[in-house]
């Protein structure tokens, strides 16, 4: 959950049927006027394009990406994580809260639009532990629980979501979220800074798979995550590089209540050599910052980067709270590229598919502090309570468009520039720059 700078997002998701700590009292909902520009969704129109969204932020200092998404109509933007490690999306709910998300101009309110305990979508997320609804008209209550001891607690919302899709179309689908109420934040007490959580997992309750069963869109989600800050994200498969994509087969889950998008076993390379780190399932998420490995992976880690600087200028920088282990040299570097080469490439290579590796460069496990040190951006998932997962995160995810297709249940990476979008006959700046993208209500009709 991308909620703090060390944040891991692979979630359980529970859905009760209890009444929520406050009333919720709802004026009539607003509806769109028909526009020409305007498609609503039925189950005959099958556009089978793509989204695509401006990402904001970076590994470090922030410690998260973000999109702006339109919800409502009106619309309204709200400013969200994207997390590959969660399904639900969430957002500040305007009511009495605990442990409230800081931008208090970021509120959804609801209008008459709670879902229901017999709507489809809430009985099909149900965990049959958790099941507490007691009567089909009762509010579908929610409670996300992340793997880092965070939990997000509200009612789902059904709303307008509009998209502009990459084949020209604007779509009014209505989709199932989150309005969170109650927010637990592990590590640093502050609320995080963005409005919620764009959860971009495979279950039921993701957009992304509402979109697709409304027939909008393939079961496809990627990113592209830039090393300078920034980046985009897509639903769909229209940004999907024809070659080039390096591909291992997803994992599948027991559940929906554990959709992950995990590949495995894998095996840890230094410099082109084994390690004695193997038969690590990994777990690609984009809602944590950095990238833990199981304790006994993590030690091979450091042990093989501490030996191999052994003669080097560079000494430990004890005094720097950055990470837990940071490097220090004559004197402080700028960037990564004054200290890149003083480190080894890492690769983990998949057992399932032959000559299959994820290429990780010093620059996707190292960060250069404000200190103007240089830090292992890899840390160890067992103390922050992750036991044997092994989490690949932003930073390692970096520069490479990232490809989760749930319809062929593999997982693709391709190193790319992340500045620019492939695929499309617009400059990035074009696509992110139309009316739409400022305000959606300009398209509707009033």
């Amino acid at each position: 959950m991308g909620v703090k700078s060390n944040g891991i997002a692979c979630t359980v998701l529970f859905l009760l049927g209890q009444s929520p700590i406050f009333p919720l009292c709802f004026s009539a909902a607003n509806q769109p006027h028909n526009s020409r520009k305007l498609t609503h969704p039925t189950s005959d129109n099958r556009l089978g394009s793509s989204a695509v969204f401006q990402v904001q932020g970076n590994v470090y200092p922030l410690g998260h990406y973000t999109v702006s998404l339109n919800i409502g109509y009106p619309s309204k933007i709200f400013d969200l994580d994207i997390d590959s490690g969660s399904d639900l999306t969430w957002v500040q709910c305007d009511a009495p809260c605990q442990g409230c998300t800081k931008p208090r101009d970021q509120l959804y309110k609801p209008n008459n639009n709670v879902v229901q305990c017999s709507d489809q979508l809430c009985s099909r997320i149900h965990l049959p532990t958790s099941s507490q609804c007691s009567a089909p008209d009762e509010q579908c209550d929610y409670e996300v629980e992340y793997a880092d001891n965070g939990v997000s607690t509200g009612v789902l919302v059904r709303d307008f979501i509009p998209l502009q899709l990459t084949n020209g179309s604007v779509i009014l689908p209505r989709v199932v979220f989150g309005c969170g109420y109650d927010q637990k934040f592990s590590g640093p007490t502050s609320p995080p800074s963005t409005a919620g959580v764009l959860g971009l997992g495979s279950g039921k309750a993701s957009i992304l798979s509402q979109l697709h069963s409304l027939g909008l869109t393939r079961n496809v989600v990627g990113h592209c995550l830039s090393g300078q800050g920034g980046g985009y994200l897509f639903f769909g498969d229209d940004l999907v590089p024809s070659s080039g994509v390096i591909w291992t087969p997803m994992l599948s889950s027991s559940s929906d209540s554990e959709m992950r998008y995990s590949s495995g076993p894998a095996e840890l390379f230094f410099n082109g050599k084994p390690s004695n780190a193997k038969g690590l399932e990994v777990i690609f998420d984009s809602g944590s910052s950095y990238t833990y490995f199981n304790s006994k992976a993590y030690q091979a880690i450091v042990d093989l980067v501490t030996n191999d600087l052994k003669g080097t200028q560079l000494t430990r920088a004890t005094e720097d709270p950055s990470l837990p282990i940071c490097w220090k040299g004559a004197k402080p570097f700028k960037s990564l590229r004054d200290v890149k080469s003083y480190f080894k490439p890492f690769a983990l290579s998949f057992a399932k598919r032959k000559n299959v590796l994820l290429q990780l460069p010093p620059e996707a496990y190292l960060i250069v502090t404000k200190h103007g040190n240089v830090c292992i951006g890899i840390l160890n998932g067992d103390e922050v309570g992750l036991e044997d997962l092994n989490i690949i995160g932003d930073i390692s995810l970096q520069d490479k468009i990232v490809i989760y297709d749930n319809e062929k249940q593999q997982i693709g990476w391709v190193s790319s520039n992340c500045d620019r979008l492939p695929n499309v006959d617009r400059d990035f700046d074009d696509v992110f720059s139309l009316p739409y993208a400022a305000n959606f209500d300009v398209l509707a009709d009033s």
